[in-house]
C-alpha cells in the first residue's frame, strides 16, 4: 500500500515536479515503503543472474576526460558519447554528483529501508545513462527522456524507472490530458524497444569507448526504432525553424517533464 507518511512526496511530484523531481521521490520512498514490497523488489533483480553479477563486481568507473574522448576515432563510442555531453550542455560529472548526495543521504539514515544491491544499482545507473542514450539513440527531448525510462523499465524491473512511469501517467490522467497521446506513444515505444534489445543496462560501456557504435549496435541487435529517428527529425526542424513545441500535446509532455532528473 502506498503509506500515509510517503502520500505527500507523491502527491508533491505530481503536482509540482520541480520542486520534488524524481530522483528526490526514489529515495524519500524507501524509510516508507512495506518490506515485504522492497524485499521484493531486490529477490526479483537478484534471481537474474545477470543483475547478481552486476551487484557482485561492485564497479565504479572513473570519470570520462571529455579532452581524451575527443581524440578517439569518429564514430566511436566514446566520441559520440562525448558530443552528445557537449551538445546537449550536460555534465559529464552527474553521477559522482549523485553518488555524493546519495551518501549524506546514507549518512543520515533516510536509505536505512533501501537494500545494498538497489543502492549500488541506482549509482552505477546514474554512471550508464548517458550511454543508453547514446546506445538506443533517444534524444534529449521529453518524450525521448520517458521513452529512455521506459526502455530502461523493460529491460530491468527497477524501482526508479517505474518510478517515472507512475507519476507521468498520473500527471497526465489528472493534469494535462493533451499529453497522453505523445507520452504513451514514447511509453509504449521505449517498452517494446527494450522488452526486444539484448541486455544492454547492466554493461561496462565505458570498455568500449574506441569500438564504432555501429558494431556495438550490431553486435548487441539495438536496433533504433522509427520514433528514435523522428525524434531527432523533429529536433532538427526545431533548431532550422526556431519553433518550440508544435503542439498542445507536445507542450504538455515538455511540462511534465520539465525536472527530467534522469
Amino acid at each position: 500500500m502506498i503509506t500515509d507518511d510517503f502520500a505527500p512526496f507523491f502527491l508533491k511530484t505530481i503536482n509540482a515536479m520541480d520542486e520534488n523531481p524524481v530522483a528526490l521521490l526514489f529515495n524519500q520512498w524507501w524509510n516508507r515503503a512495506p518490506e515485504e514490497v522492497t524485499s521484493k523488489y531486490r529477490d526479483q533483480l537478484m534471481s537474474d543472474p545477470v543483475f547478481a553479477t552486476f551487484v557482485e563486481a561492485d564497479h565504479y568507473a572513473a570519470p570520462l576526460d571529455l579532452d581524451e574522448l575527443s581524440q578517439m576515432p569518429d564514430g566511436s563510442l566514446g566520441r559520440v558519447y562525448r558530443a552528445w555531453i557537449v551538445d546537449n550542455n550536460l555534465t559529464a560529472q552527474i553521477a559522482t554528483n549523485y553518488r555524493a548526495f546519495h551518501q549524506t543521504l546514507v549518512d543520515s539514515g533516510q536509505l536505512d529501508g533501501m537494500p545494498l544491491e538497489l543502492q549500488y544499482a541506482i549509482l552505477r545507473g546514474f554512471q550508464l545513462h548517458d550511454f543508453l542514450h547514446v546506445l538506443s539513440g533517444y534524444d534529449p527531448s521529453p518524450q525521448g527522456e520517458i521513452a529512455l525510462q521506459a526502455f530502461s523499465l523493460a529491460q530491468l524491473q527497477f524501482p526508479y524507472f517505474s518510478m517515472w512511469m507512475s507519476t507521468v501517467t498520473t500527471q497526465m490522467t489528472f493534469l494535462r490530458p493533451g499529453s497522453i497521446v505523445p507520452l504513451m506513444d514514447a511509453i509504449s515505444d521505449g517498452w517494446t524497444y527494450g522488452r526486444r534489445t539484448r541486455q544492454i543496462s547492466l554493461h561496462r560501456w565505458e570498455d568500449e569507448l574506441e569500438r564504432p557504435l555501429d558494431d556495438i549496435r550490431a553486435e548487441w541487435g539495438i536496433v533504433p526504432t522509427p520514433m528514435v529517428h523522428e525524434l531527432w527529425d523533429r529536433r532538427a526542424r526545431a533548431m532550422d525553424t526556431s519553433d518550440t513545441a508544435d503542439a498542445t500535446g507536445e507542450a504538455d509532455t515538455a511540462a511534465l517533464t520539465t525536472a527530467c532528473d534522469v
